[in-house]
């Protein structure tokens, strides 16, 4: 019973929520909303993320302490694969100043308390073998171009890469290979995770809901995809501390697109406490006025 809860959620039968069209004017007010979130939670967003410039630097460390310099570029972008996963306590500040609700950093934490936790963690750790999976295949692709032997210092590294066919053949493959796996991140997570935050749907419906959020708008989705792409890699040039501004951004607005998306699935049991209480609430107050009902 637990392992079908954590697939198809809490109800009798697996929900079916309903996929709405949207366009660019959607995805740049779902960015605004995001906007919007982050100047009114600053310290909460920064709090959340700060983790992404330790490991950028943790990267950058073991590439040059421990010659795996040519798996830094692979690591640093394949990040932005479990980045949905990071992003859920951002989802949660979002839900909650939406729902007029009390949206302190510790808050953010409350993501613990949802009865879809099981299904958060499945597909959280799907996510992760397909990053496990992406720094395989990278690491193979260099191996076939230049053999196994490390560079030997940075200079090399980049002469090889940016001035040999070897090197050019690396860039081509490697970016073509990981833009594959980034649409399989993109169509699996776009709206599962805040789906999940939001109503007891478990995993299964969840990814499906995603899939078919994309295959509905696939141009729109395409046009997010690109923008989260570039965001990303204007947040990383920095020493990747820009990621502290531009990954609660897109946290925020992932939850307004989520909105945007999905209709209102309010027929779907709610996964967060005080949800759950309002909705107890709301069944027992004809009871309490016309206690002749019970």
């Amino acid at each position: 019973m637990a392992y079908s809860n954590i697939l198809v959620g809490a109800g009798t039968r697996p929900a079916q929520p309903v996929i709405r069209k949207i366009g660019l004017a959607d995805l740049r007010d779902a960015l605004a909303k995001g906007l919007d979130d982050f100047r009114a939670m600053p310290t909460h967003a920064m709090f959340l993320c700060i983790i992404y410039p330790i490991v950028g630097f943790a990267l950058a460390r073991l590439a040059f302490g421990y010659s795996i310099l040519p798996l830094l570029y692979p690591l640093a972008s394949g990040f932005a694969l479990v980045g949905p996963v990071a992003a859920l306590g951002l989802y949660e500040l979002s839900r909650r100043r939406e729902a007029g609700l009390d949206a302190s950093a510790t808050r953010a934490f409350d993501v613990f308390e949802s009865s879809s936790v099981g299904a958060i963690a499945a597909l959280g750790f799907l996510l992760l073998i397909i990053f496990v999976i992406w720094v395989a295949v990278a690491n193979a692709i260099y191996v076939a171009n230049f053999g196994y032997a490390s560079p030997s210092s940075i200079e090399t590294f980049l002469h090889e890469v940016l001035t040999t066919r070897s090197g050019w053949n690396l860039i081509i493959l490697g970016n073509g290979v990981g833009l594959l796996f980034a649409i399989l991140v993109l169509t699996i997570s776009v709206v599962s995770f805040p789906l999940l935050l939001d109503r007891d749907v478990g995993a299964a419906v969840a990814l499906l809901t995603s899939i078919r959020a994309v295959t509905h708008n696939p141009l729109t989705m395409m046009a997010w995809g690109l923008i989260v792409a570039a965001l990303l890699v204007v947040g990383s040039l920095p020493l990747f501390f820009g990621l502290t501004v531009v990954m609660p951004l897109l946290g925020h607005a992932t939850w307004h697109l989520y909105r945007k998306v999905v209709e209102p699935p309010a027929g779907l049991t709610p996964t967060l406490p005080e949800e759950r209480k309002e909705r107890r609430y709301a069944a027992d107050f004809p009871t309490v006025l016309f206690p002749w009902t019970k």
